[in-house]
């Protein structure tokens, strides 16, 4: 079937047929006839399969009839990131060239002004971040009264993101009456209960299993150490070993894990590029934009570059943390192996990834094979120093970087019990020995027995007397207990030429200055 087939206007099919694409996707061929009739749709396809042209299409040409009104959009497209919204803008730049239409983009990182303004012209498309859509509303700016068509893209991601509150008070915004197009990858019950509250006999669209990954997509896990020194030296490892290797992006959890091992590949030659949300808006674009063009080869993204990024060509994905969520592992691997093209998603697992791991394989149905080959890793001499500051100063304390310590200090905890009791029992049989040999000169046994040992005994001397003196000053005294003695009863209880009461500091003999 080709797209003149899907009942699309002249001036859209004139769109398509520049761009180079004559047949449809599942997706599309099944989705555009419905969004034409004007029905609620409900579109379940993994990602990579084209679902943003499925509304983008149908929407171009039902906007080809009627105008816009100053501050009253007719159609509505909400995305959960800034970088999903400018994707469709240029959808709709490149589809409808053609076309007099006015667009929008209502996302953060830009200032109200600008977007007032375009909202005051009139926009036939909106295409906003709920954030930044309600705080425009809230503001007395915009108007959802007139919106006929409400697209929700990327709803799960919206639920991770923690959207959906605000996706519902969208929804009760605009028109009872309206059309609503609801794309999504994967169904969690939180997702199927906004749809059954807010579609209206959807025709539902499912081109494949939800939460399954494309079969041009070649995954494996490679085990690693649980230092992440170790997975960095791994990660370069794996870069500098890849067959075929185009551009690969790299997924972290944390933003802050994102910044380290984007300075850490900076650091030993790779030309790498940052992704995550705490960037200003502009430094996205740009880092997008070079991976885009293919001035950065790798990109070292958090999952905010894991949904419906539209970049064909990547031909590797890495996973430097396996995500905790098992629908990202679906997204993150998806940014390669899109449009029939083969793609390869290598995750680093430690063992405290096994239980992440076993549920992403239970989601897919698939068990991810191991890498073959030898991947035991040598820490290199120049990653010392990325090395966590605390796990530096631990080294320290235990007597070394990582040698082993002689003597008695030596940590003896990985030997068998037994083999600790023989070596006490030998230490305790020589100083016994050195005893009866130096019976007349205590003072070099003392010498060699452990400064613990020594202060113990001089602790004991010390206490002991001062019990002695007080039996002998008077017999029938019982030390109390809990309770602390009267001052003048611990002075009287004390010989005159007893000083065991007090500080040990306050014993040391006192030096005279010179000259006094």
């Amino acid at each position: 079937m080709s797209f003149s087939n899907l009942g699309l206007s002249e001036k859209v099919l004139a769109a398509v047929a520049a761009t180079g694409y004559t047949t449809p996707t599942p997706i599309q061929e099944q989705a555009i006839p419905h969004v034409l009739a004007r029905k609620d749709v409900l579109g379940i396809a993994q990602t990579g399969t084209g679902k943003t042209a499925a509304f983008v299409l149908p929407m171009l040409t039902i906007l080809e009839k009627g105008r816009a009104r100053a501050r009253m959009p007719r159609t509505l497209i909400l995305e959960p990131t800034r970088e999903l919204a400018a994707q469709v803008k240029e959808n709709f730049d490149r589809y409808g060239a053609g076309q007099k239409l006015n667009v929008a983009l209502l996302i953060g990182g830009v200032s109200f002004g600008d977007q007032d303004a375009k909202l005051t012209r009139g926009v036939d498309v909106l295409i906003a971040t709920p954030g930044r859509l309600l705080d425009h509303t809230e503001r007395g700016g915009l108007l959802l009264t007139g919106v006929e068509l409400l697209v929700i893209d990327e709803a799960d991601r919206m639920l991770d993101m923690g959207f959906i509150p605000d996706i519902e008070r969208v929804c009760k915004l605009v028109p009872f009456t309206r059309q609503t197009l609801f794309f999504t990858a994967t169904m969690p019950p939180e997702i199927r209960r906004i749809t059954e509250t807010f579609l209206h006999n959807p025709q539902k669209v499912e081109v494949s299993k939800p939460a399954t990954a494309a079969v041009t997509v070649t995954q494996v896990q490679v085990p690693a150490g649980r230092e992440a020194h170790e997975k960095r030296e791994l990660l370069r490892r794996l870069l500098r070993e890849a067959k075929d290797l185009k551009n690969a992006i790299i997924f972290c959890n944390r933003k802050r894990e994102v910044a380290i091992v984007h300075k850490s590949l900076q650091k030993h030659g790779f030309s790498v590029g940052a992704l995550h949300g705490d960037m200003d808006q502009s430094a996205r674009t740009a880092a997008l934009e070079q991976f885009r063009k293919g001035e950065l080869p790798l990109l070292v993204a958090s999952d905010v570059a894991a949904r419906g990024l539209d970049i064909p060509e990547v031909s590797h994905v890495y996973n430097f943390d396996v995500p905790h969520h098992a629908d990202d592992y679906v997204h993150r691997i998806g940014r390669t192996g899109r449009a029939g093209r083969t793609g390869t998603a290598i995750s680093i697992v430690t063992r405290l990834d096994q239980k992440s791991m076993a549920a992403i394989e239970k989601l897919i149905g698939q068990s991810i094979p191991l890498a073959e080959g030898d991947f035991e890793i040598h820490t290199e001499a120049s990653d010392a120093t990325e090395r966590p500051r605390e796990a530096r100063g631990r080294e320290r304390s235990r007597g070394g970087r990582g040698k082993p310590q002689r003597g008695r200090d030596r940590d003896r905890s990985h030997e068998p019990r037994e083999a600790r009791g023989e070596a006490r029992h030998a230490s305790e049989a020589r100083h016994a020995s050195e005893a009866g040999h130096a019976s007349e000169a205590k003072s070099p046994s003392e010498a060699r027995q452990p400064a613990e040992a020594r202060h113990r005994s001089s602790d004991k001397r010390r206490a002991e007397p001062r019990h002695d003196a007080r039996q002998q000053a008077n017999p029938s005294h019982v030390p109390s207990i809990g309770r602390p003695e009267p001052r003048r009863q611990r002075e009287a209880d004390t010989e005159p030429g007893d000083h065991s009461h007090l500080p040990a500091f306050l014993l040391r003999p006192v030096r005279s200055p010179a000259g006094a």
